[in-house]
């Protein structure tokens, strides 16, 4: 066609400089993603920049559908014939409406180049949960600005030439003269654009197909940690708005069930007791600074922070090989105290979390303990609180019962030694047998430690690791203190952490050592001493502790106990970089929820070599196990069947 003839169609300016304003935003993902990368390249395996840009390209399908998603708005008011389209005014209005969607939705880009190193993967709405229970919002955000100044500049100062290139091109008034003319070109216009921008939506044009999801990601990558650079956050976000994974499965028969994950547990291996049971669920304490989980892992000029763990290890029953069922603190709650694991979606977000839970807590009250829970942040921080009550704690202890703000770290809650020793004094006047967990604080971002102690402590490579010493020191003035109380001998103590943190050494960087935990089980008499190299995970902490104590009763439980189970052999479940994650035996199984994509070594925890083409006996069988453990847990929790006894 004619150069002087395509001048001549209405509105092409207005479409021209429409996909021009969109092409921006495809410019500015691409310079997060890069700064996304850079932020967190230790963590992410790639290994030349053509990779980095093959990754950036099959990245384009995402930034696609966030972006059309985001601009959905502005684009179909660009195309309508309104006449108006051209005035000054409406091109004001396009531009607000341009940026405050569009710099709210890229601003979580930015989030994630700090948030990814706890998480360890794009953010999605569940990050939601853990903002909504925090009454210091203000604080929290002014905190995250000071300690990360230079993404907030980054991210300003790419805002600020984001506004200058959109104004660099701007539209000359037109007058409408052919009506006709004018309304055909736009049906037309409107109609092609928007079906390329609902299969832009979608990921594809095939009619056939889903929607591109979180998952798809992995198809274009290497090493399952570049998933997170393909991905977007946004799109991480808005895949997963009213998404819900708690789905009812059809995998296995239930005498597969039954025979496999024996969800029904009881025990007869020890006389019944009761002593009492205090759980410690440290923030970030991940299983990486802790010197005795990590003797035999011949990690080159490894150092430990945690003296005081190091030297209760010595007299206690450890696991080294254990794992987080979860990526935040309330997952770690439910999986320690329930023995509920939390996968694609947690299960404290979902609808089915408000029902009667068979717990610790239930369980132990039906034997006559008194219950209470700890955590010195603001009460109904992280969603403790709530969750708390419908399990059923007799007492929530808080920031607000413990009533002294000179104590208050300023940012998260009430420092970890004053708390501890509050937590000790109300022990003391506790009527026995109890039943006591407490939620830590302080080894958490921002990474500070109290005033009098900032030389106290070695600060490590990484941020963590001087709050890691302090909370260490915490613990001591605890056991220091407890000791001497009548209550102390008859008490079976756990360490776990709620989840990883800041990773400083290459092994634990590998996808299969992220979210590793200690866990720690400690009795003053010597019962449970030991170093045990098995699989673990926080959801066997719950059936561990009932054997222990010699509970006769039937109890649902898909973790084992860790001290006597014979017919559940070790291993756990977990959910990782948008794979369902199943280890047991001598390999580790990988499932993105409808095939098998892979099967590794045990001792392969970098993914190098996947093995799901030499399928062998026990391969099967581990797949076998995971598909029924997911399939109990679906029905379980969709049923309302968390309590067999009611």
């Amino acid at each position: 066609m004619p150069i002087q003839r395509l001048k001549k169609i209405p509105r092409l300016q207005e479409y021209k400089l429409l996909f021009v304003r969109i092409g921006l935003a495809y410019v500015f993902y691409f310079l997060a993603r890069a700064l996304f990368y850079l932020y967190n390249r230790d963590l992410i395996e790639v290994n030349s920049l053509f990779e980095f840009l093959k990754l950036a390209w099959h990245g384009l399908a995402f930034d696609t559908t966030a972006i059309l998603y985001i601009n959905s708005l502005f684009i179909i008011l660009s195309l309508l014939p309104l006449y108006i389209n051209t005035r000054k005014g409406f091109q004001t209005f396009l531009l607000w409406l341009y940026f405050v969607t569009n710099l709210l939705a890229y601003a979580t880009n930015f989030i994630d180049f700090i948030y990814y190193r706890f998480n360890f993967g794009r953010s999605t709405i569940a990050a939601s949960e853990s903002i909504a229970h925090e009454e210091n919002k203000w604080l929290l955000l002014g905190n995250f600005i000071v300690g990360y100044w230079h993404v907030f500049l980054l991210f300003f100062g790419l805002a600020y030439l984001w506004v200058y290139l959109y104004k660099k091109r701007s539209l000359k008034v037109e007058k409408v003269t052919n009506h006709v003319k004018y309304w055909t070109t736009s049906v037309f216009a409107f109609v092609v654009i928007v079906v390329m921008a609902v299969g832009g939506i979608r990921g594809d044009f095939k009619k056939s197909t889903r929607p591109i999801n979180l998952v798809d990601a992995n198809r274009f990558v290497n090493h399952i940690s570049q998933a997170d650079v393909v991905l977007n956050t946004p799109f991480a976000i808005i895949r997963t708005i009213n998404m819900r994974s708690i789905k009812k499965l059809n995998y296995v028969t239930p005498e597969v069930i039954a025979r496999e994950v024996k969800p029904i547990k009881q025990y007869s291996n020890n006389s019944p007791t009761k002593p009492n049971i205090v759980i410690f669920i440290l923030e970030s304490y991940g299983r990486e600074y802790i010197s005795s989980f990590n003797k035999n892992k011949n990690i080159p000029g490894y150092k430990g922070y945690s003296p005081f763990v190091d030297s209760l290890a010595q007299h206690s029953l450890i696991f080294t090989n254990a794992y987080a069922n979860g990526y935040k603190s309330i997952h770690g709650m439910s999986s320690v105290i329930a023995g509920i694991p939390s996968f694609k979606d947690a299960f404290t977000s979902t609808p089915y979390a408000k029902q009667d839970i068979q717990s610790l807590v239930s369980v132990l009250k039906g034997e006559g303990y008194t219950t209470s829970f700890y955590h010195g942040a603001p009460n109904g921080s992280m969603g403790f609180l709530g969750f708390g009550n419908i399990l059923g704690y007799d007492h929530y202890y808080g920031k607000t019962e413990y009533n002294n703000d000179a104590d208050f770290d300023g940012v998260w809650g009430i420092w970890d030694e004053p708390f501890f020793q509050y937590f000790n004094r109300n022990l003391s006047k506790e009527k026995q047998p109890f039943f006591a967990t407490l939620f830590s604080v302080s080894s958490h971002e921002p990474y500070k430690v109290p005033e009098k102690y900032k030389d106290k402590f070695p600060k490590g490579d990484v941020n963590i690791h001087q709050p890691i010493g302090y909370t260490d020191y915490a613990l001591r003035r605890f056991f220091d203190e407890a000791k001497k109380q009548p209550w102390f001998n008859n008490t079976i103590f756990v360490l776990v952490a709620d989840h990883g943190n800041t990773i400083f050494y290459d092994e634990y960087k590998k996808i299969f050592n992220k979210n590793t935990v200690p866990i720690l089980f400690y009795s003053p008499s010597g019962r449970y001493i030991g170093v045990n190299d098995d699989w673990a995970q926080q959801i066997d902490i719950y059936p561990t502790l009932l054997d222990m104590i010699g509970y006769e009763k039937p109890f649902r439980s898909w973790g084992r106990s860790l001290i006597g189970e014979k017919d559940v052999k070790p291993f756990v479940m977990r959910y990782s970089a948008n794979m369902y994650q199943f280890m047991g035996g001598h390999y580790i199984c990988t499932f993105d929820g409808n095939k098998v994509t892979g099967f590794y070594d045990k001792d392969d925890k970098g993914m190098t070599k996947n093995l799901i083409g030499q399928r062998n006996a026990e391969m099967d069988s581990l797949e076998l196990r995971m598909k029924a453990f997911l399939q109990d847990y679906m029905e379980r929790i969709i049923d309302k069947k968390l309590n067999p006894q009611q």
